[in-house]
């Protein structure tokens, strides 16, 4: 019985490395993506940049509720102002003092690849947050599909598994 579970295991993990080159799935046409990019890539810039998209958190997560594309169109032009706001008082709150511009049209995007998923270069409808000279390493997500709220609700608690153990248990359960 020792040298079957073996057997299997060994099948099991050389199936599973033999299917890890998987396609990648690429988004519709119909997302609307989301980037806020920092002034630059200092301390200062990218602490600034983390700070912008916690203060607009609850209202981009707002915006992900939508129910499809046309109320998500309609709630990032409802909520642009509030953003502006939000960050206008958190620039003077923290005494920074770059300028920022949202544009929510077509915007460029370089290729991404993001958990498995694909989303080619192009010209894409998005809400972009450029912070002063916007040369920094920026944040991105999806509004619609709403992936920006999966990674919100994403744990960072960790589990730890025996691998081998965990594919036997699959394959007799």
């Amino acid at each position: 019985m020792k040298k079957v579970l073996i057997v299997l295991a060994i099948i099991t993990i050389s199936l599973i490395l033999m299917n890890k080159n998987e396609d990648y799935v690429i988004v519709p046409n119909d997302s609307i993506r989301f980037r806020i990019i920092p002034n630059s890539n200092t301390i200062e810039d990218l602490n600034m940049k983390e700070k912008v998209k916690e203060e607009i958190s609850s209202v981009i997560n707002n915006i992900e509720k939508s129910n499809n594309i046309d109320e998500t169109r309609q709630n990032i032009e409802e909520n642009i102002p509030i953003i502006e706001n939000k960050i206008n008082t958190l620039f003077a709150k923290e005494n920074y003092n770059k300028s920022f511009n949202i544009n929510y049209g077509m915007n460029y995007f370089p290729e991404k690849i993001y958990k498995g998923v694909k989303y080619e270069s192009g010209n894409y409808e998005s809400m972009v947050i450029e912070i002063g000279a916007s040369s920094g390493d920026n944040y991105w997500c999806v509004l619609f599909p709403p992936l920006c709220l999966i990674d919100a609700e994403e744990s960072d608690e960790v589990e730890y598994k025996f691998f081998i153990t965990e594919i036997i248990k699959k394959i007799f359960n």
